[in-house]
């Protein structure tokens, strides 16, 4: 059975594209019902992957994939132990509630179809990062998570916010993409390996490499960007542009998670080192501050979960940089426990806003009675958010207190950073889930009553699960908890915390978190005007600095083209060909590898040397030509006699594609001088002749003296014997260059023929572009004839 699952991976990672293909249909022939349908992708996937729980429990991994350039080690390959199958499970469970979800949330909206597929997209490619083993596939699905997330940030792009959200998003990940590639290339060159799996059974071979830091560094670069870590967290809040289901799962369990999963998972081979805990507490704990003060300020629901989300992920990373095995313990089990409620909380900011109007917490109130199920899956939510038994939540608050928990100042700054950020956490949790439905009815914009069931089901099932995770603790942490900390920590760790709280300090630090909470939930109003008053001081943040750093990236990148593209086409060309003039001479001449001028063939033939006497005079030809029409053909002169060379030296095939070549660039070069607006003859003044007349020879020294380095070199035979033993074997062809071009090549040579494709259309649709009164008036005469007709006009006046 265990078998038959792990052949089966494959299928459940692509099931959400499956099911993208088909939403856009589904939806216009069943309307929001379609979302019952749809949600089975995701549910079928959350079934397979739980299949594997019996085995990851008993600490089995599971691997497989496909070859595909097994040259240089790359593959199509999934990697599962617990740390991948506890976040396969979070994005396939929560993005069945959440595919449900949008189908009530988005009802009657016209592109609901196109919404749906982008969410099923973006589940797939969530997946993919967390199963991936690959270093290839990880990236791939990595910026392929910048990029749905970029669909649905903006898929309300008729408001300038949300495009401009969606633009900031994509720019940030995106950028961190880069990054994580260049930290994956060192990783790959520093311990030879091209798989997690792998990788994380290396040993010290990452952190006793003197590349370690500079690999760290983008690692943290990728990881920061795409986990909002300060300073680049202000992407986040700015997402809530997009419709509530995305905001829901985006920052329930997919890719603002993306981050911390990475970290979590190369913690093993790059972790307990100075700078791995110096940084990621240092930038985990600024952030958990910074984004649980930011949460209070605000007023808007989906804003104030969207900061303390914020705050959540710094608390992620401060943990899973600390260095300690609580520390690790208690990353692994806030994680799943912010996951079950931050999902339901944000469901049930959007139920509210769908059913009363807004999202404003100062103009909400009295709810309870009108939406009763949607109180009920709130309150459970924000007790886990708080910490509070018996909910998960508690779980995690008491192994965080346990493992910060210490005598040195370094413990202590960091308790007490947890110590603010959990209060204000536990503030914002009650304000979403009390505010809104306790105290006087406030009258709303729309009549608030309770939604449909694909509304309130969501946070409901989320909020009980955190429940019932706690009551039956010892299952949840055989299944989830301890394989995942385990994966974590590169060592078997057994996760036992139950619903009686740890004795002593720990137990001290959470009462003190709870009554903090419930002092500043007291003063809540008084709370925010203070940070709105410290937030004037400081003035403008980073978010603004992105507006900065963007119009200062446009302006330079004006300020070049106008310097290096202003239009002229015989400008570019010149440089174009001095930079290769360059390139070819100046290593030759730099590291003294000029050849040495060959002697004159004893054995060369007569026949010979009148064919390269006929390419010697075609280049005079060329130069000494009066007109352009006259140059090409003598070109075309000089082409042939090289292909007649060719043939002599027993390159049939290659003679063949030369004459073709040859035949075709003539004729091509003089149907468009036909065409094109020149004089017929060229004028350059001397200054730009000689100019050019210079950059030419280099260029031709340059290949010269390249080829002859090139051929000083021992004679490799290995490619010509292959290409003559299999080009017939294999290709059933005689024809050896073209079998090469058209099959061994055959892919790079379809990439050329599209290149050569799109151009021709591009031309022929600035050819069709014609101004009005270009098409009023009668053709012109070809404009290379009229002006050889000229020139002979002039030249007969002066005789």
């Amino acid at each position: 059975m265990f078998d038959v699952l792990a052949d089966m991976t494959f299928l459940a990672m692509i099931l959400p594209f499956l099911g993208a293909l088909i939403a856009p249909a589904l939806t216009r022939s069943m309307g929001h019902n379609a979302a019952w349908l749809l949600a089975l992708a995701p549910a079928l996937a959350f079934l397979h992957f739980a299949g594997f729980l019996p085995e990851i429990g008993n600490g089995e991994v599971v691997t497989g994939g496909f070859a595909w350039v097994p040259s240089i080690n790359l593959s199509f390959s999934w990697f599962l132990d617990g740390l991948s199958l506890t976040f396969a499970l979070l994005i396939t469970g929560i993005g069945t509630l959440i595919v449900l979800y949008s189908g009530g949330y988005m009802k009657g909206h016209p592109q609901q179809g196109r919404f749906i597929a982008f969410i099923l997209l973006f589940m797939g490619a969530m997946l993919g990062v967390v199963v991936s083993d690959s270093f290839l596939m990880l990236f791939v699905f990595w910026e392929l998570t910048s990029i749905t997330s970029f669909l649905l940030i903006g898929f309300d792009h008729e408001r300038e916010a949300s495009r401009r959200a969606a633009l900031q998003a994509l720019v940030v990940t995106g950028g961190g993409g880069l990054a994580l590639l260049a930290g994956m290339i060192f990783i790959w060159n520093m311990s030879g390996v091209t798989q997690l799996s792998l990788l994380v059974h290396s040993g010290d071979i990452l952190r006793e490499s003197p590349f370690y830091l500079a690999a760290l560094l983008l690692v943290l670069g990728g990881a920061f960007t795409k986990s909002a870590q300060f300073p680049f967290h202000f992407w986040l809040p700015n997402a809530m542009e997009a419709p509530t289901p995305v905001s829901a799962y985006l920052h329930s369990a997919t890719m603002v998670k993306a981050g911390v999963y990475l970290l979590m998972r190369l913690n093993p081979v790059l972790g307990e080192t100075p700078a791995w805990e110096i940084l990621l507490p240092l930038f985990g704990g600024i952030t958990l501050i910074v984004g649980a003060t930011m949460a209070i300020r605000q007023t808007d629901l989906k804003l104030m979960l969207a900061y303390t989300t914020v705050a959540s992920l710094g608390l992620l990373v401060m943990l899973t940089g600390f260095g300690t095995e609580y520390a690790v313990i208690g990353a692994v089990l806030y994680l799943v426990a912010h996951s079950l409620f931050k999902g339901a909380l944000f469901m049930v900011a959007g139920l509210i806003d769908h059913e009363a109007g807004t999202r404003d917490v100062t103009k909400l109130g009295g709810l309870r009675s009108a939406m009763p199920i949607t109180f009920v899956a709130a309150l459970f939510a924000a007790i886990s958010m708080a910490g509070l038994p018996p909910f998960f939540g508690f779980f995690a608050k008491e192994e965080i207190y346990l493992a910060l928990a210490g005598a040195d100042p370094r413990s202590i700054l960091f308790t007490i950073v947890a110590i603010v950020g959990n209060a204000l956490m536990f503030v914002i949790g009650f304000a979403v889930a009390l505010k809104p439905f306790l105290g006087p009815h406030v009258d709303t914009p729309k009549h608030a009553h309770e939604g449909p069931a694909l509304l309130w089901l969501g946070p409901l099932v989320l909020a009980i699960v955190g429940l019932l995770a706690a009551i039956f603790s010892g299952t949840a942490h055989y299944y989830i908890s301890s394989p995942m900390a385990s994966a974590v920590g590169g060592v078997a760790k057994q996760v036992t915390i139950s619903l009686v709280p740890h004795i002593g300090v720990p137990l001290l630090l959470s009462v003190v978190t709870v009554v903090l909470g419930i002092v500043l939930f007291l003063q809540l109003d008084r709370a925010r005007a203070v940070m709105g008053r410290i937030l004037a001081t400081l003035g403008p943040g980073p978010d603004r600095g992105f507006d900065h750093f963007v119009t200062g990236l446009v302006r330079i990148a004006f300020g070049i083209t106008r310097v290096v593209q202003h239009g002229r086409l015989d400008s570019y060309v010149t440089f174009t060909f001095a930079m290769v003039a360059l390139v070819l001479l100046m290593p030759l001449a730099i590291y003294g590898e000029l050849p040495a001028m060959p002697s004159w063939p004893e054995d060369a033939q007569f026949h010979e040397l009148i064919f390269l006497a006929i390419a010697v005079i075609g280049l005079f030809a060329v130069l000494r030509a009066k007109d352009r029409l006259t140059a090409i053909v003598s070109l075309g002169i000089q082409g042939f006699a090289v292909a007649v060379l060719f043939l002599l030296f027993g390159a049939a095939d290659l003679a063949f594609t030369q004459f073709m070549v040859e035949t075709l660039s003539v004729v091509i070069l003089a149907l468009v001088m036909t065409r094109l607006r020149l004089a017929a003859a060229d004028h350059r003044p001397f200054g730009q002749f000689l100019r050019d007349a210079i950059i030419a020879i280099a260029c031709g020294l340059g290949f010269t003296l390249m080829l002859l380095k090139a051929t000083e070199a021992p004679f490799d035979s290995t490619l010509t014997e292959f290409f003559n033993t299999y080009s017939k074997i294999i290709a059933h062809g005689a024809n050896v260059v073209n079998v090469i071009i058209v099959d061994f090549r055959g892919v790079d040579t379809l990439g050329e023929i599209a290149v050569v494709m799109i151009t021709g259309l591009a031309i022929l649709a600035l050819i069709r572009v014609r101004s009005p009164q270009a098409v009023s008036e009668p053709p012109a005469e070809p404009v290379v004839k009229a002006d050889v007709a000229k020139s002979r006009a002039r030249k007969r006046a002066k005789a």
